[in-house]
Protein backbone atom coordinates (compact mmCIF):
# COMPACT_ATOMS: atom_id res chain seq x y z
CA UNK A 1 0.00 0.00 0.00
CA UNK A 2 2.73 2.50 0.99
CA UNK A 3 4.32 2.18 -2.45
CA UNK A 4 1.16 3.45 -4.19
CA UNK A 5 1.96 7.15 -3.76
CA UNK A 6 -1.16 8.57 -5.41
CA UNK A 7 -3.51 6.31 -3.48
CA UNK A 8 -1.83 7.21 -0.20
CA UNK A 9 -2.06 10.92 -0.98
CA UNK A 10 -5.79 10.61 -1.70
CA UNK A 11 -6.33 8.78 1.59
CA UNK A 12 -4.45 11.46 3.54
CA UNK A 13 -6.27 14.32 1.83
CA UNK A 14 -9.62 12.61 2.57
CA UNK A 15 -8.53 11.89 6.18
CA UNK A 16 -9.76 8.33 5.56
CA UNK A 17 -9.49 6.37 8.81
CA UNK A 18 -9.93 3.08 6.94
CA UNK A 19 -6.23 3.32 6.06
CA UNK A 20 -4.96 3.94 9.60
CA UNK A 21 -2.36 1.25 10.22
CA UNK A 22 -2.04 0.38 6.52
CA UNK A 23 0.67 3.02 6.06
CA UNK A 24 2.19 6.01 7.87
CA UNK A 25 2.67 9.48 6.41
CA UNK A 26 6.00 11.18 7.09
CA UNK A 27 6.08 14.96 6.63
CA UNK A 28 9.46 15.99 5.30
CA UNK A 29 9.22 19.60 6.48
CA UNK A 30 8.24 18.94 10.10
CA UNK A 31 9.93 15.54 10.53
CA UNK A 32 6.82 13.99 12.07
CA UNK A 33 4.80 10.98 10.98
CA UNK A 34 1.02 10.61 11.14
CA UNK A 35 -1.82 8.20 10.53
CA UNK A 36 -3.88 8.67 7.37
CA UNK A 37 -6.76 10.32 9.27
CA UNK A 38 -4.66 12.94 11.07
CA UNK A 39 -6.98 15.94 11.72
CA UNK A 40 -4.38 18.60 10.83
CA UNK A 41 -4.29 20.27 7.41
CA UNK A 42 -2.65 17.75 5.03
CA UNK A 43 0.83 18.69 3.81
CA UNK A 44 1.59 19.24 0.16
CA UNK A 45 2.12 15.96 -1.71
CA UNK A 46 5.72 16.87 -2.47
CA UNK A 47 6.35 17.00 1.30
CA UNK A 48 4.90 13.54 1.95
CA UNK A 49 6.69 10.26 2.18
CA UNK A 50 5.06 6.96 3.12
CA UNK A 51 6.26 4.09 5.30
CA UNK A 52 4.80 0.62 5.90
CA UNK A 53 5.27 0.74 9.67
CA UNK A 54 5.73 3.17 12.54
CA UNK A 55 9.09 1.54 13.21
CA UNK A 56 10.28 2.32 9.68
CA UNK A 57 9.27 5.96 10.08
CA UNK A 58 11.10 6.12 13.40
CA UNK A 59 14.22 4.56 11.91
CA UNK A 60 14.14 7.25 9.21
CA UNK A 61 14.25 9.95 11.90
CA UNK A 62 10.59 10.97 12.16
CA UNK A 63 8.72 11.37 15.46
CA UNK A 64 5.10 10.51 16.21
CA UNK A 65 2.47 13.23 15.74
CA UNK A 66 1.06 14.50 19.05
CA UNK A 67 -2.39 15.06 17.55
CA UNK A 68 -3.26 11.83 15.80
CA UNK A 69 -1.02 9.46 17.82
CA UNK A 70 -0.13 7.15 14.92
CA UNK A 71 1.51 4.70 17.32
CA UNK A 72 -1.99 3.89 18.67
CA UNK A 73 -3.69 3.23 15.32
CA UNK A 74 -5.23 -0.19 14.55
CA UNK A 75 -2.80 -2.76 13.25
CA UNK A 76 -2.52 -3.57 9.57
CA UNK A 77 -5.23 -6.10 8.65
CA UNK A 78 -2.93 -8.02 6.35
CA UNK A 79 -1.04 -9.66 9.24
CA UNK A 80 -4.22 -11.52 10.20
CA UNK A 81 -5.20 -12.27 6.60
CA UNK A 82 -2.00 -13.98 5.53
CA UNK A 83 -0.08 -17.07 6.60
CA UNK A 84 3.35 -16.33 5.10
CA UNK A 85 6.58 -15.78 7.02
CA UNK A 86 6.24 -12.02 7.48
CA UNK A 87 2.62 -12.19 8.64
CA UNK A 88 3.46 -14.94 11.13
CA UNK A 89 6.44 -12.91 12.36
CA UNK A 90 4.30 -9.82 12.87
CA UNK A 91 1.73 -11.75 14.88
CA UNK A 92 4.48 -13.16 17.10
CA UNK A 93 6.12 -9.75 17.58
CA UNK A 94 2.75 -8.35 18.66
CA UNK A 95 2.45 -11.29 21.08
CA UNK A 96 5.71 -10.26 22.75
CA UNK A 97 7.99 -13.03 21.47
CA UNK A 98 10.92 -10.69 20.69
CA UNK A 99 10.68 -9.11 24.14
CA UNK A 100 10.89 -12.49 25.86
CA UNK A 101 13.12 -14.47 23.50
CA UNK A 102 14.86 -11.96 21.23
CA UNK A 103 15.08 -12.25 17.45
CA UNK A 104 16.64 -15.70 17.83
CA UNK A 105 13.55 -16.82 19.75
CA UNK A 106 11.33 -15.39 17.01
CA UNK A 107 13.31 -17.21 14.32
CA UNK A 108 13.14 -20.48 16.25
CA UNK A 109 9.34 -20.22 16.54
CA UNK A 110 9.10 -19.60 12.80
CA UNK A 111 11.54 -22.35 11.82
CA UNK A 112 13.85 -20.03 9.88
CA UNK A 113 17.31 -18.58 10.46
CA UNK A 114 17.69 -15.17 12.09
CA UNK A 115 19.15 -13.83 8.84
CA UNK A 116 16.16 -15.00 6.78
CA UNK A 117 13.65 -13.51 9.22
CA UNK A 118 15.52 -10.20 9.35
CA UNK A 119 15.73 -10.01 5.55
CA UNK A 120 12.07 -10.80 4.86
CA UNK A 121 10.66 -8.57 7.60
CA UNK A 122 12.84 -5.60 6.67
CA UNK A 123 12.02 -5.96 2.97
CA UNK A 124 8.29 -5.62 3.63
CA UNK A 125 8.12 -3.47 6.79
CA UNK A 126 11.11 -1.20 6.26
CA UNK A 127 12.45 -2.14 9.69
CA UNK A 128 13.78 -5.25 11.39
CA UNK A 129 12.15 -7.24 14.21
CA UNK A 130 14.09 -5.40 16.92
CA UNK A 131 12.92 -2.00 15.66
CA UNK A 132 9.33 -3.23 15.40
CA UNK A 133 9.49 -4.55 18.96
CA UNK A 134 11.06 -1.27 20.09
CA UNK A 135 8.18 0.71 18.57
CA UNK A 136 5.76 -1.58 20.41
CA UNK A 137 7.65 -1.02 23.69
CA UNK A 138 7.41 2.74 23.17
CA UNK A 139 3.64 2.49 22.76
CA UNK A 140 3.38 0.32 25.89
CA UNK A 141 5.46 2.85 27.80
CA UNK A 142 3.18 5.66 26.67
CA UNK A 143 0.10 3.77 27.86
CA UNK A 144 1.67 3.15 31.27
CA UNK A 145 2.84 6.75 31.59
CA UNK A 146 -0.59 8.15 30.76
CA UNK A 147 -2.85 5.64 32.52
CA UNK A 148 -0.98 4.71 35.72
CA UNK A 149 0.79 6.43 38.57
CA UNK A 150 3.81 4.12 38.33
CA UNK A 151 7.26 5.57 38.82
CA UNK A 152 9.20 5.99 35.61
CA UNK A 153 11.60 3.24 36.69
CA UNK A 154 8.69 0.81 37.02
CA UNK A 155 7.24 1.97 33.69
CA UNK A 156 10.58 1.34 31.97
CA UNK A 157 10.86 -2.19 33.35
CA UNK A 158 7.20 -3.03 32.71
CA UNK A 159 7.43 -1.83 29.09
CA UNK A 160 10.39 -4.12 28.48
CA UNK A 161 13.28 -1.64 28.38
CA UNK A 162 16.64 -2.89 29.63
CA UNK A 163 17.52 0.38 31.32
CA UNK A 164 15.94 3.67 32.35
CA UNK A 165 18.36 5.51 30.07
CA UNK A 166 17.22 3.54 27.02
CA UNK A 167 13.61 4.15 28.07
CA UNK A 168 14.15 7.91 28.36
CA UNK A 169 16.05 8.13 25.06
CA UNK A 170 13.43 6.09 23.18
CA UNK A 171 10.46 8.06 24.49
CA UNK A 172 12.14 11.37 23.62
CA UNK A 173 13.08 10.12 20.15
CA UNK A 174 9.64 8.70 19.31
CA UNK A 175 7.36 11.31 20.90
CA UNK A 176 9.62 14.39 21.10
CA UNK A 177 8.67 14.64 24.78
CA UNK A 178 10.28 13.30 27.92
CA UNK A 179 8.36 10.73 29.98
CA UNK A 180 7.61 13.40 32.58
CA UNK A 181 6.29 15.76 29.91
CA UNK A 182 4.06 13.00 28.51
CA UNK A 183 2.52 12.43 31.94
CA UNK A 184 2.03 16.16 32.46
CA UNK A 185 -0.18 16.28 29.35
CA UNK A 186 -2.73 13.98 31.02
CA UNK A 187 -5.38 16.18 32.59
CA UNK A 188 -6.56 13.84 35.33
CA UNK A 189 -4.58 11.51 37.50
CA UNK A 190 -5.34 7.81 37.13
CA UNK A 191 -7.86 6.49 39.67
CA UNK A 192 -7.44 2.74 39.41
CA UNK A 193 -6.17 0.01 41.69
CA UNK A 194 -2.54 -1.13 41.34
CA UNK A 195 -2.15 -3.34 38.28
CA UNK A 196 -5.45 -2.17 36.73
CA UNK A 197 -5.52 -0.10 33.54
CA UNK A 198 -8.38 1.42 31.57
CA UNK A 199 -7.62 1.52 27.85
CA UNK A 200 -9.35 2.13 24.53
CA UNK A 201 -8.83 -0.40 21.75
CA UNK A 202 -9.37 1.28 18.36
CA UNK A 203 -10.82 -0.45 15.31
CA UNK A 204 -11.84 0.31 11.75
CA UNK A 205 -15.52 1.06 11.37
CA UNK A 206 -18.05 -0.40 11.00
CA UNK A 207 -18.21 -2.95 13.80
CA UNK A 208 -21.29 -5.07 14.50
CA UNK A 209 -20.90 -6.22 18.12
CA UNK A 210 -23.95 -8.45 18.49
CA UNK A 211 -22.57 -11.73 17.17
CA UNK A 212 -19.06 -10.94 18.38
CA UNK A 213 -19.96 -10.61 22.05
CA UNK A 214 -23.05 -12.80 21.77
CA UNK A 215 -20.96 -15.77 20.64
CA UNK A 216 -18.34 -15.33 23.34
CA UNK A 217 -20.94 -15.04 26.10
CA UNK A 218 -23.25 -17.82 24.88
CA UNK A 219 -20.35 -20.29 24.77
CA UNK A 220 -18.54 -18.89 27.83
CA UNK A 221 -17.15 -21.23 30.49
CA UNK A 222 -18.40 -20.52 34.05
CA UNK A 223 -15.49 -19.39 36.18
CA UNK A 224 -13.42 -18.36 33.14
CA UNK A 225 -15.85 -16.03 31.31
CA UNK A 226 -18.89 -13.92 32.19
CA UNK A 227 -21.06 -11.02 30.98
CA UNK A 228 -21.28 -8.37 33.69
CA UNK A 229 -22.27 -4.71 33.66
CA UNK A 230 -22.41 -4.64 29.86
CA UNK A 231 -18.92 -6.10 29.44
CA UNK A 232 -17.47 -9.46 28.49
CA UNK A 233 -15.00 -10.47 31.21
CA UNK A 234 -12.56 -13.36 31.23
CA UNK A 235 -9.31 -14.61 32.71
CA UNK A 236 -6.09 -14.71 30.69
CA UNK A 237 -2.96 -16.82 30.91
CA UNK A 238 0.00 -14.53 30.15
CA UNK A 239 3.79 -15.10 30.16
CA UNK A 240 4.33 -13.59 33.63
CA UNK A 241 1.09 -14.57 35.33
CA UNK A 242 -2.71 -14.55 35.12
CA UNK A 243 -4.86 -11.53 34.35
CA UNK A 244 -8.50 -10.48 34.12
CA UNK A 245 -9.89 -8.35 31.30
CA UNK A 246 -13.26 -6.65 30.76
CA UNK A 247 -14.13 -5.71 27.17
CA UNK A 248 -17.06 -3.41 26.47
CA UNK A 249 -18.33 -2.22 23.07
CA UNK A 250 -18.37 1.58 22.84
CA UNK A 251 -18.86 4.05 20.00
CA UNK A 252 -15.66 3.97 17.97
CA UNK A 253 -13.61 1.82 20.32
CA UNK A 254 -13.68 -1.14 22.70
CA UNK A 255 -13.34 -0.23 26.35
CA UNK A 256 -10.68 -2.45 27.90
CA UNK A 257 -10.12 -2.78 31.63
CA UNK A 258 -7.10 -4.94 32.41
CA UNK A 259 -6.04 -6.22 35.80
CA UNK A 260 -2.55 -7.67 35.44
CA UNK A 261 -0.47 -9.59 37.94
CA UNK A 262 2.64 -8.31 36.13
CA UNK A 263 2.65 -5.13 34.04
CA UNK A 264 5.27 -6.59 31.71
CA UNK A 265 2.38 -8.49 30.13
CA UNK A 266 0.53 -5.36 28.99
CA UNK A 267 1.42 -5.41 25.29
CA UNK A 268 0.81 -9.17 25.05
CA UNK A 269 -2.58 -8.82 26.75
CA UNK A 270 -3.61 -6.03 24.38
CA UNK A 271 -2.51 -8.07 21.36
CA UNK A 272 -4.55 -11.08 22.48
CA UNK A 273 -7.65 -9.01 23.20
CA UNK A 274 -7.44 -7.40 19.77
CA UNK A 275 -7.07 -10.84 18.22
CA UNK A 276 -10.02 -12.18 20.23
CA UNK A 277 -12.32 -9.48 18.85
CA UNK A 278 -10.78 -9.35 15.36
CA UNK A 279 -10.16 -5.62 15.79
CA UNK A 280 -7.47 -5.31 13.12
CA UNK A 281 -9.80 -6.49 10.34
CA UNK A 282 -10.68 -4.32 7.36
CA UNK A 283 -14.52 -4.62 7.44
CA UNK A 284 -15.04 -2.47 4.35
CA UNK A 285 -12.92 -4.78 2.19
CA UNK A 286 -14.64 -7.87 3.60
CA UNK A 287 -18.15 -6.45 3.25
CA UNK A 288 -17.54 -5.17 -0.27
CA UNK A 289 -16.44 -8.64 -1.40
CA UNK A 290 -19.32 -10.52 0.26
CA UNK A 291 -21.99 -7.93 -0.61
CA UNK A 292 -21.36 -8.54 -4.31
CA UNK A 293 -22.81 -12.04 -3.90
CA UNK A 294 -26.53 -12.30 -4.61
CA UNK A 295 -27.13 -14.55 -1.59
CA UNK A 296 -24.99 -12.79 1.00
CA UNK A 297 -25.62 -9.24 -0.20
CA UNK A 298 -28.87 -8.74 1.77
CA UNK A 299 -27.31 -10.24 4.92
CA UNK A 300 -24.28 -7.96 4.71
CA UNK A 301 -26.48 -4.91 4.15
CA UNK A 302 -28.42 -5.75 7.32
CA UNK A 303 -25.35 -6.03 9.55
CA UNK A 304 -22.17 -4.54 8.07
CA UNK A 305 -18.98 -4.93 10.04
CA UNK A 306 -19.43 -8.45 11.39
CA UNK A 307 -16.19 -9.81 12.84
CA UNK A 308 -15.06 -13.35 13.57
CA UNK A 309 -14.96 -14.11 17.32
CA UNK A 310 -11.57 -15.70 17.88
CA UNK A 311 -9.66 -16.68 21.02
CA UNK A 312 -6.98 -15.48 23.42
CA UNK A 313 -5.40 -18.95 23.51
CA UNK A 314 -5.29 -21.30 20.54
CA UNK A 315 -4.74 -24.42 22.65
CA UNK A 316 -7.66 -23.56 24.92
CA UNK A 317 -10.06 -23.28 22.02
CA UNK A 318 -8.86 -26.54 20.46
CA UNK A 319 -9.70 -28.37 23.68
CA UNK A 320 -13.08 -26.64 23.79
CA UNK A 321 -13.77 -27.61 20.16
CA UNK A 322 -13.28 -31.27 21.04
CA UNK A 323 -15.53 -30.92 24.08
CA UNK A 324 -18.20 -29.45 21.79
CA UNK A 325 -18.20 -32.32 19.30
CA UNK A 326 -21.76 -33.60 18.71
CA UNK A 327 -23.17 -32.08 21.91
CA UNK A 328 -25.19 -28.95 22.71
CA UNK A 329 -23.61 -25.65 23.68
CA UNK A 330 -24.80 -26.15 27.26
CA UNK A 331 -23.22 -29.61 27.47
CA UNK A 332 -19.92 -28.31 26.06
CA UNK A 333 -19.87 -25.55 28.69
CA UNK A 334 -20.52 -28.11 31.43
CA UNK A 335 -17.66 -30.36 30.29
CA UNK A 336 -15.31 -27.37 30.08
CA UNK A 337 -16.31 -26.08 33.52
CA UNK A 338 -15.50 -29.46 35.07
CA UNK A 339 -12.04 -29.43 33.50
CA UNK A 340 -11.44 -25.91 34.74
CA UNK A 341 -12.46 -26.70 38.32
CA UNK A 342 -10.31 -29.83 38.38
CA UNK A 343 -7.20 -28.59 36.60
CA UNK A 344 -7.35 -24.81 36.17
CA UNK A 345 -5.24 -22.29 38.07
CA UNK A 346 -7.28 -20.40 40.70
CA UNK A 347 -7.38 -16.60 40.40
CA UNK A 348 -8.88 -13.83 42.46
CA UNK A 349 -11.46 -11.57 40.84
CA UNK A 350 -10.69 -8.26 42.51
CA UNK A 351 -13.87 -6.68 41.12
CA UNK A 352 -16.20 -9.15 42.79
CA UNK A 353 -17.26 -11.04 39.67
CA UNK A 354 -17.67 -14.78 39.20
CA UNK A 355 -14.26 -15.43 37.60
CA UNK A 356 -12.39 -18.07 39.57
CA UNK A 357 -9.89 -19.87 37.32
CA UNK A 358 -7.62 -19.63 34.31
CA UNK A 359 -8.26 -22.35 31.73
CA UNK A 360 -5.70 -25.15 32.27
CA UNK A 361 -2.74 -25.41 29.91
CA UNK A 362 -1.67 -28.58 28.10
CA UNK A 363 0.73 -29.60 30.87
CA UNK A 364 -2.06 -29.50 33.44
CA UNK A 365 -4.48 -31.33 31.17
CA UNK A 366 -1.90 -34.06 30.58
CA UNK A 367 -2.52 -35.14 34.18
CA UNK A 368 -6.20 -35.94 33.47
CA UNK A 369 -7.48 -39.28 34.71
CA UNK A 370 -9.44 -40.65 31.71
CA UNK A 371 -11.94 -42.24 34.07
CA UNK A 372 -12.90 -38.80 35.38
CA UNK A 373 -14.15 -37.70 31.96
CA UNK A 374 -17.92 -38.07 31.58
CA UNK A 375 -17.94 -38.57 27.84
CA UNK A 376 -17.89 -41.41 25.29
CA UNK A 377 -14.65 -43.40 24.94
CA UNK A 378 -14.11 -42.15 21.39
CA UNK A 379 -14.18 -38.52 22.54
CA UNK A 380 -11.88 -39.32 25.45
CA UNK A 381 -9.32 -40.67 22.97
CA UNK A 382 -9.72 -37.56 20.82
CA UNK A 383 -9.23 -35.21 23.78
CA UNK A 384 -6.28 -37.10 25.25
CA UNK A 385 -4.63 -37.38 21.83
CA UNK A 386 -4.93 -33.62 21.32
CA UNK A 387 -3.58 -32.84 24.79
CA UNK A 388 -0.61 -35.16 24.29
CA UNK A 389 0.23 -33.54 20.94
CA UNK A 390 -0.01 -30.05 22.45
CA UNK A 391 2.02 -31.01 25.49
CA UNK A 392 4.91 -32.52 23.53
CA UNK A 393 5.13 -29.54 21.20
CA UNK A 394 4.04 -31.41 18.10
CA UNK A 395 1.17 -29.04 17.36
CA UNK A 396 1.48 -25.23 17.24
CA UNK A 397 -1.80 -23.30 17.42
CA UNK A 398 -0.27 -20.01 18.52
CA UNK A 399 -0.19 -16.62 16.82
CA UNK A 400 2.73 -17.52 14.55
CA UNK A 401 1.56 -20.97 13.51
CA UNK A 402 1.64 -22.26 9.96
CA UNK A 403 -2.05 -22.64 9.10
CA UNK A 404 -1.66 -25.42 6.56
CA UNK A 405 0.75 -27.43 8.68
CA UNK A 406 -1.53 -27.11 11.71
CA UNK A 407 -4.48 -28.37 9.66
CA UNK A 408 -2.50 -31.38 8.49
CA UNK A 409 -1.44 -32.30 12.00
CA UNK A 410 -4.97 -31.91 13.33
CA UNK A 411 -6.37 -34.14 10.59
CA UNK A 412 -3.81 -36.79 11.56
CA UNK A 413 -5.15 -36.98 15.12
CA UNK A 414 -7.88 -39.53 15.94
CA UNK A 415 -11.40 -38.11 16.01
CA UNK A 416 -10.63 -34.89 14.10
CA UNK A 417 -13.01 -34.39 11.20
CA UNK A 418 -13.53 -31.35 8.95
CA UNK A 419 -15.87 -29.53 11.39
CA UNK A 420 -13.40 -29.65 14.30
CA UNK A 421 -10.37 -28.80 12.17
CA UNK A 422 -12.05 -25.85 10.45
CA UNK A 423 -13.50 -24.57 13.74
CA UNK A 424 -9.97 -24.49 15.15
CA UNK A 425 -8.67 -22.90 11.93
CA UNK A 426 -11.28 -20.16 12.26
CA UNK A 427 -11.00 -19.42 15.96
CA UNK A 428 -7.50 -20.54 17.03
CA UNK A 429 -5.45 -19.97 13.87
CA UNK A 430 -7.43 -16.95 12.70
CA UNK A 431 -7.68 -18.06 9.06
CA UNK A 432 -10.21 -15.68 7.44
CA UNK A 433 -11.08 -18.34 4.84
CA UNK A 434 -11.87 -21.16 7.27
CA UNK A 435 -15.19 -22.72 6.31
CA UNK A 436 -17.75 -24.98 8.06
CA UNK A 437 -20.12 -26.39 5.41
CA UNK A 438 -21.10 -29.33 7.66
CA UNK A 439 -22.03 -27.15 10.65
CA UNK A 440 -25.72 -27.54 11.49
CA UNK A 441 -26.40 -23.80 11.59
CA UNK A 442 -24.63 -23.28 8.28
CA UNK A 443 -26.53 -26.14 6.65
CA UNK A 444 -29.86 -24.74 7.86
CA UNK A 445 -28.91 -21.32 6.48
CA UNK A 446 -27.92 -22.85 3.14
CA UNK A 447 -31.28 -24.59 2.91
CA UNK A 448 -33.00 -21.30 3.68
CA UNK A 449 -31.12 -19.72 0.80
CA UNK A 450 -32.45 -22.43 -1.51
CA UNK A 451 -29.21 -24.38 -1.99
CA UNK A 452 -28.57 -28.07 -1.55
CA UNK A 453 -25.31 -29.12 0.12
CA UNK A 454 -23.31 -29.71 -3.07
CA UNK A 455 -24.55 -26.51 -4.71
CA UNK A 456 -23.88 -24.57 -1.51
CA UNK A 457 -20.27 -25.73 -1.22
CA UNK A 458 -19.66 -24.87 -4.88
CA UNK A 459 -21.29 -21.45 -4.51
CA UNK A 460 -19.20 -20.68 -1.41
CA UNK A 461 -16.03 -20.70 -3.53
CA UNK A 462 -17.09 -17.19 -4.60
CA UNK A 463 -16.66 -15.99 -1.01
CA UNK A 464 -12.92 -16.67 -0.84
CA UNK A 465 -10.83 -15.48 0.95
CA UNK A 466 -13.51 -14.38 3.44
CA UNK A 467 -15.52 -17.54 4.06
CA UNK A 468 -15.06 -17.29 7.86
CA UNK A 469 -16.91 -13.96 7.72
CA UNK A 470 -19.57 -15.48 5.46
CA UNK A 471 -20.17 -18.10 8.16
CA UNK A 472 -20.93 -15.32 10.66
CA UNK A 473 -23.64 -13.96 8.35
CA UNK A 474 -25.06 -17.43 7.76
CA UNK A 475 -25.24 -18.18 11.48
CA UNK A 476 -27.09 -14.89 11.96
CA UNK A 477 -30.06 -16.23 10.00
CA UNK A 478 -30.88 -18.51 12.93
CA UNK A 479 -32.47 -17.67 16.28
CA UNK A 480 -29.64 -18.41 18.70
CA UNK A 481 -28.07 -16.46 21.59
CA UNK A 482 -24.73 -16.34 19.74
CA UNK A 483 -26.33 -13.77 17.41
CA UNK A 484 -27.50 -11.36 20.10
CA UNK A 485 -25.70 -8.84 22.26
CA UNK A 486 -26.46 -9.94 25.84
CA UNK A 487 -28.67 -7.73 27.97
CA UNK A 488 -26.69 -5.30 30.13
Amino acid sequence: MHEDFERCVRAVQAKDDRFDGWFFTAVLTTRIYCRASCPVVPPKPENMSFYPSAAAAQEAGFRACKRCRPDASPGSPQWNERADLVARAMRLIADGVVDTGGVSGLAARLGYSVRQVERHVRAELGAGPLSLARAQRAQTARLLIETTGLSMIDVALAAGFGSVRTFNDTVREVFALSPTELRARVRTAPATAPGTLNLRLPYRKPLFPDNLFGHLVATGIPGVEEWRDGAYRRTLRLPHGPAVVALKPEDGYIGCRLTLSDLRDLSTAISRCRRLLDLDADPVAVDDALAADRLLGPLVATAPGRRVPRTVDGEEFAVRAVLGQQVSTAAARTHAARLVLAHGEPVEDAEGGSLTHVFPDAAALAEIDPESLAMPQSRKRTLLGLVAELNNGGLDLGAGSDWQQARERLHALPGFGPWTVESIAMRSLGDPDAFLPTDLGVKVAAKGLGLGQAAFVAHAERWRPWRAYAVQHLWATGDHPINRLPAA
